[in-house]
């Protein structure tokens, strides 16, 4: 009866609306609790239901990436799947701090072209599309994304401070190290365990020395790597033959020794501002003269000399070598292993990686060829394939759009592959590679999946020298499965089979265009 009586409830206007909440870490004030409380004051007072939420706990304004959300919402209001008209929110910095402003009047733009309206509760306008409102959301949103900027900035300051002193600033401690709580005064409070942060805004964190044994095995590697002149993958399998385990009990890898030899807080030193990932924009590897340093800031498990020889040889090893260089490391394996592979490239100190020898040229048959060295197959089918794989996801995403475009709905499944279509059948894409035979004919064959038993496989043949696409094959599960996991095709496959060929996707995005069909008197 208490709302009955509430002076700010007006009569219900029939309008049904999603409410957006989201919370990164600033301010107590927005909790999604609060702004929740604030939008359903506004709804009460506006005669509005609200019959969806949409919550973004603990995600930052900055990007959509990571809101799933917005994002979600966003998808079921240009899907036509809202069954509300309005989007509530409680002001303009919790749609977004997007650093573009444009980018935030998209979104809403988006929402608005479908039919759906959003309003922001907690603001002094309306969001009605009048020009003093648009001058004042265009004011917001830009002040919403420099309060990120300048807080950017602050927070940096500050934490490059904290370094300077010796603190450390986030991250896991490492492998024979542990963290540390002190108090203001740098009185030792407690250790903190894997996952466990400080509570109290005065606290800090440092480093120290970890169990002994891990310590011990920290100082082995230096001495191993450096006066043993054993390889880090070397060291890998001799700590794992012995049964040895990293802090959370897995194996060692070659890639876990080479952070241990490369880190500098082995060597008791504190450096921060090795990558920069500001505003989340885009993530950078600062140079040397960028990196916020305190030298002596924890006790050491190596020595300076010792961590500086480990270096050297690193660095020596990660010169940059010409094309000439590299191929003649690769002709000296040749001669002195007999045989080339991938396998034996990287299992050589010597050389580069195999990914090297494929990015440098092209791919490791093109720089065997440039050797000299036949291995004994021809391998230009691995060649093909890897073009194809680079290929597949714009046919997927081709094939996305064309059917979008006609107002279907597309749902890609990221473990499977399979696209759902308009919720109603499954379609899964499968690129043809064309071979020739003995006598010149070109042959396909399609590996059909048994397993998902997709509804539709869309067969993409590729011309006689894979460089693009045929045609397309619309494939029933129902017709093909008789096919017992393949089919092979050939230029001309009678009807049974080219029944089903079709020039373009035009036929296929047909099926899945979406009609309104209006309701019989």
């Amino acid at each position: 009866m208490a709302e009955l009586d509430d002076p700010s409830r007006s009569e219900s206007t029939g309008l049904r609306a999603a409410q957006y909440v989201r919370m990164s870490t600033e301010h107590q004030r927005y909790s999604t609790e609060n702004q929740a409380d604030a939008i359903a004051h506004y709804a009460r007072k506006h005669g509005i239901e609200i019959v969806r939420t949409y919550t973004d706990a603990g995600k930052s304004g900055l990007r959509l990436d990571g809101r799933d959300a917005l994002k979600q919402l966003i998808d079921d209001v240009t899907h036509n799947r809202a069954d509300f008209s309005l989007i509530l929110v409680y002001d303009v910095s919790r749609w977004g701090r997007f650093q573009d402003a444009d980018q935030s009047a998209y979104y809403e733009y988006i929402c608005k072209d479908a039919g759906v309206s959003v309003r922001y509760c907690a603001e002094q306008f309306e969001n009605d599309g009048s020009l003093s409102a648009t001058i004042i959301k265009s004011m917001k949103r830009a002040m919403a994304g420099e309060y990120s900027r300048e807080l950017s900035a602050k927070v940096f300051a500050g934490q490059c401070r904290l370094i300077k002193l010796g603190f450390r600033q986030g991250g896991v401690a490492g492998y024979g190290l542990r963290r540390r709580l002190v108090d203001e005064h740098g009185q030792a409070k407690a250790e903190l365990a894997r996952g466990e942060h400080k509570s109290l805004q005065t606290d800090r964190v440092v480093l120290v020395p970890g169990p002994d044994a891990e310590v011990e095995i920290v100082r082995r590697i230096y001495k191993q790597f450096v006066s043993g002149g054993r390889s880090e993958a070397e060291i890998a399998a001799a700590l794992n033959a012995e049964g040895r385990t990293t802090e959370l009990g897995r194996p060692w890898s070659r890639a876990l020794v080479h952070q241990i030899l490369i880190n500098e807080k082995y060597a008791g030193h504190n450096v921060y501002n090795r990558i920069s990932f500001k505003l989340k924009q885009k993530r950078v590897v600062n140079p040397p003269d960028m990196l916020v340093r305190c030298d002596d800031a924890f006790e050491p498990l190596v020595s300076d000399a010792l961590f500086a020889a480990a270096r050297s040889i690193i660095l020596a090893r990660c010169r940059r070598y010409s094309d000439a260089e590299m191929l003649q490391l690769l002709d000296s394996a040749l001669r002195t292993y007999g045989r080339l592979s991938a396998l034996v490239i990287d299992e050589s100190e010597d050389l580069p990686s195999s990914s090297a020898y494929r990015y440098r040229f092209g791919s490791l048959v093109r720089a065997y060829r440039l050797v000299g060295y036949d291995p004994g197959r021809d391998f230009s089918y691995l060649e093909t394939n890897r073009a194809l794989r680079v290929m597949h996801p714009a046919i997927v995403a081709e094939t996305i759009a064309a059917v979008e475009a006609v107002g279907g709905a597309v749902r890609r499944d990221p473990e499977t592959d399979l696209l759902h279509i308009n919720d109603e059948l499954t379609l899964s894409i499968v690129i043809a590679r064309s071979t020739r035979t003995h006598a010149g004919a070109c042959r396909w064959k399609i590996r059909l999946d048994a397993g998902l038993r997709p509804d539709i496989t869309l067969a993409v043949r590729m011309d006689d020298n894979n460089a693009k696409v045929l045609d397309y094959y619309i494939l029933p599960w129902i017709d093909v499965a008789v096919a017992q996991g393949a089919i092979r095709f050939r230029d001309e496959n009678g009807v049974s089979l080219d029944a089903y060929r079709c020039e373009t996707l035009d036929p296929f995005v047909h099926l899945t265009r979406r009609t309104n069909i209006r309701r019989a008197a």
